[in-house]
C-alpha cells in the first residue's frame, strides 16, 4: 500500500458567519484600487468558487448575484457585468463540486482555472458589447494568479474547521 499525502483529519461543519465574513472580506479586497496591475486576482470570484465547491447548499447563484451587484456598484462597472460572471462561476462550481473535491488542492486549482477564465471572458464580452476597448491579454493573467493562490486560500479558509488532533481513547469513533 502506498502512503498518501492526504490528511486524515475530519473537518467540523462550516460556520455560516465565517462563510459570509470571508465573502465580505473578498469584496473589500476587490474594492482596493490596484490600477493597471494585471495579476491581481478577482478575490470575490475566487472565494465564491471555493464556497460553491465546498458548501453548494449554502452558497450558490443567489449569493453570487448579490455579490456581483455589490462589486458592480463599488467599482462603477456596467450594471450586471460582475453579477453575470459570478452567477456563471457559481453555477459551474456547484455543478463540478462533487468531482473537484476528489482531488487534492493543487489539482483542484487546475479545475478552478477554467472557471475563473470563463468569468473573465464574460466580463470582457459585456465590456465589448457596451463599447469599451479590449483590455489586452494581460487582463487574463489574474485568473492564473487566482489559480496559484487556490492552495493557500484553501488552507486558510478551512483552518477554522479543523478538529483538534487530540484523540479520546475511550470514544469508539
Amino acid at each position: 500500500m502506498q502512503p498518501t499525502n492526504r490528511s486524515s483529519r475530519i473537518l467540523l461543519p462550516v460556520k455560516f458567519w465565517f462563510v459570509w465574513l470571508s465573502l465580505i472580506v473578498a469584496v473589500g479586497l476587490r474594492y482596493i484600487p490596484t490600477g493597471l496591475l494585471p495579476a491581481v486576482p478577482d478575490w470575490v470570484a475566487l472565494v465564491l468558487a471555493f464556497w460553491c465547491i465546498r458548501e453548494p447548499l449554502k452558497v450558490g447563484m443567489g449569493t453570487a448575484f448579490l455579490l456581483g451587484l455589490l462589486v458592480d456598484i463599488g467599482l462603477g462597472a456596467a450594471m450586471g457585468q460582475h453579477a453575470l460572471a459570478y452567477v456563471v462561476i457559481a453555477y459551474l462550481a456547484t455543478a463540478l463540486s462533487r468531482r473537484v473535491l476528489w482531488f487534492p488542492p493543487l489539482e483542484q486549482a487546475l479545475h478552478v482555472l477554467p472557471l475563473l477564465l470563463i468569468g473573465q471572458m464574460l466580463m470582457v464580452l459585456v465590456r465589448l458589447v457596451a463599447g469599451a476597448e479590449f483590455p489586452g491579454w494581460w487582463y487574463f493573467l489574474s485568473s492564473f494568479s487566482g489559480a496559484v493562490l487556490w492552495v493557500p486560500l484553501t488552507f486558510l479558509l478551512l483552518l477554522p474547521q479543523y478538529q483538534p488532533v487530540e484523540r479520546d481513547e475511550h470514544r469508539p469513533i
